[in-house]
């Protein structure tokens, strides 16, 4: 049996599972700031509406 090489198979898996446990960590960071400014948008837009509510309701169209 080869320990060496069993142990140097274990610290690899061990060190490819905290990375890719950061890169998700990092990757939920990310996904939550983007979040938060859609919500941003989506408040600005709703305060627009609350302000103008005659804007953006109708439009015309000619063929």
């Amino acid at each position: 049996m080869d320990i060496a090489g069993l142990s140097m198979a274990l610290a690899t898996t061990s060190t490819q599972s905290k990375v890719g446990t950061a890169v998700l960590s990092k990757t939920l960071d990310t996904n939550e700031a983007l979040g938060q400014g859609l919500v941003k948008m989506m408040d600005a837009a709703a305060m627009e509406q609350s302000v103008n509510p005659a804007v953006g309701a109708n439009f015309d169209i000619r063929v």
